[in-house]
């Protein structure tokens, strides 16, 4: 039994950080469909003024930033002291945990194009120790399958692991170019969270859907103990890119403020007022890693 699209989602045009414009794909308002993973942004352009002022310094807490370009230059800079630039193909994958501070500067580039993900974490691991991957696309196997070429960024894939790694929720995100008129095919536990975003080209989601051609949008899949196991994705004439992304929903209650996702009002208060008062960065003896 193959699984079936629930919904198809484009979100809507708007900005953030300093004025970088981006397109919302999901976020705030779609807790828990998305769950575990809370907010996703595609941002596209070819004119440096949509984004040159970047995102200035501001705090995480709680969360997973995931950063994936499929073409452009992004500078990152942070509080434990990281730094660096991600390019084509590269992927930033940040666990800001008890605590970080960073900025995010887009460089000008012919295209700037890719997401931002934020992947939730439980309540168990809200205060673990921040860390952050840098992951060069030369770091990420590429593995070819029913003639497509499938980038493991997180997770697995045909027994395969790529570099980040939340085996909490079984987080998996692959990058998949699909030729012309090809079917794709993945299993997935019925009960996992599974969405694609569509970055080019067009594709038949479940076989029986239109066809998605509008680069941006998110698939996303029904899932549950009556979902089917098997994903299968159908290519059309151009071919079709994608990221797949799955995990297992976390199902605990979600406290939201700005760039600070936590469980409940009260630790959502104390981070702010922790903010503003200078306690925000922790000793990071004092929470050791749990993811």
């Amino acid at each position: 039994m193959y699984r079936r699209i629930q919904a198809v989602q484009q979100g809507v045009m708007t900005s953030d950080g300093a004025g970088v414009k981006l397109r919302r794909v999901f976020g705030y308002h779609d807790v828990p469909r998305f769950d575990p993973y809370l907010m996703l942004d595609y941002f596209d352009s070819r004119h440096p003024e949509d984004y040159i002022l970047g995102f200035p310094w501001h705090p995480h807490r709680g969360i997973e930033t995931i950063t994936f370009l499929f073409s452009g230059q992004i500078e990152h800079d942070d509080s434990l002291g990281n730094n660096g630039i991600i390019g084509d193909g590269d992927c930033q994958w940040m666990t800001a945990g008890s605590g970080i501070i960073h900025q995010e500067l887009p460089k000008p580039s012919p295209h700037l194009w890719g997401i931002q993900l934020w992947a939730n974490l439980k309540a168990a691991g809200k205060m673990t120790l921040p860390r952050y991957l840098e992951i060069t696309a030369a770091k990420i196997p590429q593995v070819e399958r029913y003639g497509c070429k499938v980038r493991i960024i997180g997770g697995s894939f045909a027994g395969v692991s790529g570099a980040a790694k939340r085996p909490d929720i079984d987080a998996c995100l692959l990058d998949v170019a699909m030729p012309p008129d090809k079917e794709f095919r993945i299993e997935k536990d019925p009960r996992q969270q599974v969405f694609a975003l569509l970055a080019g080209g067009q594709a038949e989601f479940d076989g029986q859907s239109p066809a998605a051609d509008q680069p941006g949008s998110v698939i996303l899949y029904e899932h549950g103990p009556e979902a089917g196991g098997q994903i299968r994705i159908y290519s059309g004439t151009d071919g079709a890119r994608f990221l797949l992304v799955s995990g297992q929903p976390i199902g605990e209650p979600v406290a939201w403020g700005g760039p600070i996702v936590m469980n409940t009002r009260e630790e959502l208060d104390l981070a702010f007022q922790e903010y503003k008062n200078g306690t925000f960065i922790k000793d990071q003896s004092q929470y050791p890693s749990i993811i």
